[in-house]
């Protein structure tokens, strides 16, 4: 038996990297999976590679309507959500003293405010007993050079895992907080202008991860896939580190 099986589950940021890696994984184990994210053409690749029990939803997390376009569609078409993962998010690396105000906007507006009404709308669709993930990242509670705004939008996540495991307790839906260390994905090629400045930030991540590399996708969808399911049945309000110890020694 799948640990998945007959639940519906929604990622978004779900065409690539973290996301992608959740969803495929939650396919495997038997669950039907809505993915989103703002370019179609993505969206289609990850769709395809999936290959069945799922809908790929095209959509701004930042937008109301798209949102409520989402959460129409999976009324539709399974009328229920077990498990959302709120994934989508952006990096924006600036030193403080350099910060932009777009810069801050743009971060937070997707980050904390996104991510906040995400959940909030899926609610009405979620089972009793449910699972929310927030995808945070160490980076919410450790110091980190150049990411002022990010690492408060990942301590704001981590607020609402704690605040809203409280609220939800009547319906027995778990929140719960999972916060990746440095993961090797296209998000990190985004972070420098060339293949070589790309190469030496993972470099200098991987020189202070005591295990001594970044991690992969597949290993944050391994602690997604626990807490989806019943195997983390009196887990909530926690957070879960998956970062090769970088933010634990």
């Amino acid at each position: 038996m799948n640990r998945l099986d007959d639940k519906v589950a929604l990622v978004t940021g779900g065409s690539s990297g973290i996301g992608f890696a959740i969803a495929q994984r939650f396919v495997e184990e038997g669950a039907y999976v809505f993915i989103t994210g703002r370019r179609q053409p993505e969206l289609d690749k990850a769709k395809d590679k999936i290959g069945r029990n799922i809908t790929s939803v095209q959509g701004d997390a930042t937008v109301s309507a798209d949102l409520d376009r989402l959460f129409q569609t999976i009324e539709n078409e399974k009328g229920k959500i077990d498990v959302v993962v709120a994934n989508s998010g952006l990096v924006d690396p600036q030193e403080f003293g350099q910060i932009t105000e777009d810069s801050f906007d743009r971060t937070f507006n997707l980050n904390a405010r996104g991510t906040l009404f995400t959940a909030q709308k899926a609610l009405p669709l979620m089972n009793d007993g449910g699972s929310i993930i927030l995808v945070g990242s160490i980076a919410g509670y450790t110091g980190l050079d150049g990411y002022t705004t990010y690492s408060a939008t990942k301590a704001a996540l981590r607020s609402y895992a704690r605040t809203w495991t409280k609220e939800l307790k009547d319906r027995g839906i778990r929140v719960n907080n999972l916060s990746p260390g440095p993961i090797d994905t296209p998000i990190m090629d985004s972070q420098a202008d060339s293949q070589e400045g790309a190469d030496a930030i993972r470099a200098a991540f991987a020189s202070v991860i005591p295990l001594g590399r970044m991690g992969r996708p597949e290993e944050v969808a391994a602690a997604a896939l626990f807490l989806a399911s019943d195997e983390s049945s009196f887990c909530a309000g926690m957070d879960l580190s998956v970062d090769g110890g970088m933010a634990q020694v």
